[in-house]
């Protein structure tokens, strides 16, 4: 690889700070950028439903305020699977695992609660500049459907490449053996954002003409059809939008003297002198390229090496933009920094000896007084507020996940004759009309016997007085750590029921022990519920007398639409509940 000498990065970041500014960013000619297909692609990114249980959009670890990354520290063990250890990593935070059918597993480091992926997410804003993504290059330039193999986009694709990623990893968004065949039967019938709130203005005017999802993808590609190749599309193409190129230090460049204070202008001219410059050259602040900087042994991660198979890639990760590095919360792809100054005085310090593929650029040679000015200029002079205060084109949806819990646990449980109350297990929000809605249960013994109850009404004393029995389960290993078991109760969806609180109870059968309580109030969201008719037999949005018609037919046949009570049955007592739900109306 041809490396720039010092003297001639310095000449280049002269030339910067004279007429610099970001160019706009490569689109490739397979993907051209519309509206239409920005905003679906906007809706498709906030969207907590392109997970596999509703709690992970592509944005929960990409906050714009938080310069387009992670803001959560979630702790990942490393190798040797064992917490607090050097090879810890802070990671990020997806999904609690699950088998290929969506049940709960007991994992040997995270139990039932959510995972962790092995690096920090990589920031988004200014991504459309890279080639390759992902911090050792695995999402490539040349974008192929994983549906049909067919090559779409020959070069330029790295966006379209990366994110169709996550959707289907069994850590950051799904289950195992989810496939895009069931995302997009799932985004089918999914209300668009109906887990988000304050949604800004460009999204609801889509909504507002296109209130399905089938609906957005024709506007935004001719036909309603919906699969992976369309929702890369449009995803990058959002992506490509997300451009920060307003910051003090664009302002100066642009002949603003008072864009900078006098210690940023120190900052960024001892910035240029230093070797800093060389991997991240402006006004992209990177290279693209990918280093080792020491920051871990090689066999901890060996990044870039595991993509390429080249021994000499081992250790080596993408160089990060410093753009927004102020708004950060984590720096490098381990997250073990978390602030600039940290990261400013691991690149002063002599690097671990002996590292493999170790980059000549280490150490850095930044004498004391220079870091705190270089610090500054990083924290501060290249930070765009839009970024920062999450204004358009970086403007963004309340997701559900960041709200209070719902369900919420609530009450005490009961111990079996050993001591142990048996733990609820519950992550998914009680939306109307989701069929993932699942509760789980652990802390019990491998072939238990349980119950989950329902009930209208709160626990008295710890005991919940069922209105509904939602099944009974056994509880096994499977290929966990531990028994668990789980069951899945499809939330109604009807107007009438948003903002109710259901709750739920596991009972042990054998031992009578009880788990705490989960209080799950449904809501409906964006895009609302229907009102429910029951009497509406023959399905047409009206009560009329022809719907005694199509009742007759259903208790002839048997079949569901019979069933007027609610008992899961078909019996002459529904004749009197149809006529009760015909005079109430709809």
């Amino acid at each position: 690889m041809t490396r720039l000498t010092l003297s001639a990065v310095c000449l280049l970041a002269a030339g910067a700070a004279q007429s610099q500014t970001l160019p706009p960013p490569p689109v490739p000619a397979e993907n051209p950028i519309t509206e239409a297909k920005r905003v679906l692609g906007k809706i498709l990114f906030w969207d907590e439903q392109l997970s596999s249980d509703n709690i992970t959009a592509c944005g929960t670890c990409h906050i714009p305020s938080a310069a387009g990354g992670e803001p959560r520290l979630g702790i990942n063990p490393g190798a040797d699977l064992t917490f607090s250890t050097p090879d810890d990593v802070f990671g990020s935070p997806g999904v609690p695992r699950a088998d290929d059918e969506g049940n709960y597993v007991v994992d040997a480091s995270f139990g039932t609660d959510v995972q962790v992926t092995g690096r920090s997410a990589n920031i988004v804003v200014n991504a459309a500049y890279a080639t390759d993504l992902f911090w050792d290059g695995r999402a490539t330039s040349q974008f192929t459907d994983p549906e049909t193999g067919i090559v779409e986009i020959a070069g330029g694709g790295g966006l379209e490449s990366q994110a169709v990623g996550p959707p289907l990893s069994d850590v950051e968004m799904a289950h195992p053996a989810r496939d895009w065949g069931a995302i997009s039967d799932k985004l089918q019938t999914a209300r668009p954002l109906a887990l988000a709130t304050n949604i800004p203005s460009d999204m609801l005017g889509a909504l507002a003409t296109d209130p399905t999802y089938p609906d957005l993808f024709e506007t935004a590609f001719g036909d309603p059809a919906i699969n992976v190749k369309r929702i890369a599309f449009a995803i990058a193409t959002y992506q490509r939008t997300l451009i920060s190129d307003q910051s003090p230090w664009d302002a100066w460049t642009q002949g603003d003297s008072s864009a900078m204070t006098t210690q940023q202008i120190q900052g960024w001219n001892a910035f240029i002198a230093s070797s800093c410059a060389i991997c991240h050259i402006p006004p992209f602040f990177t290279d693209q390229s990918f280093r080792n900087i020491g920051v871990r042994p090689n066999n901890q991660d060996l990044g870039r090496g595991a993509i390429t198979g080249d021994p000499a890639d081992n250790g080596k990760f993408k160089t990060p933009t410093l753009r927004n590095s102020g708004l950060k919360s984590s720096f490098l792809h381990t997250g073990q920094f978390v602030t600039m100054r940290q990261v400013i005085d691991f690149y002063a310090a002599p690097p671990p000896p002996g590292v493999p593929n170790l980059d000549p650029l280490m150490p850095v040679n930044l004498p004391l007084p220079q870091r705190a000015l270089i610090d500054d200029f990083i924290s501060n002079a290249l930070t765009d507020p839009r970024v920062a205060n999450e204004t358009f084109p970086f403007d963004r949806p309340t997701l559900n996940s960041e709200l209070a819990a719902n369900p919420a646990i609530i009450g005490v449980g009961t111990p079996d004759g050993l001591g142990r109350v048996p733990r609820m297990v519950s992550h998914n929000p009680p939306l109307a009309g989701s069929p993932d809605f699942r509760l789980g249960v652990t802390n019990l013994d491998e072939g238990a016997s349980v119950t989950l109850v329902r009930s209208d009404s709160p626990p008295v004393g710890g005991v919940l007085t069922p209105d509904e029995i939602v099944g009974t389960f056994t509880a096994a290993s499977g290929d966990g750590v531990a028994p668990v078991a789980t069951a899945f109760w499809s939330v109604p969806e009807d107007q009438a029921l948003d903002g109710t609180d259901v709750y739920f109870q596991w009972v042990v059968d054998s031992t009578g022990a009880r788990s705490r309580t989960a209080r799950a109030t449904i809501f409906c969201g964006t895009g609302g519920c229907a009102t429910v008719c029951l009497a509406d037999t023959n399905g047409d949005g009206q009560v009329s007398p022809a719907d005694f018609n199509a009742w007759i037919q259903a208790f002839n046949a048997q079949s569901p639409a019979c069933d007027q009570n609610g008992d899961g049955l078909c019996s002459p007592a529904d004749f009197n509940a149809w006529i009760a739900n015909f005079n109430a109306g709809c």
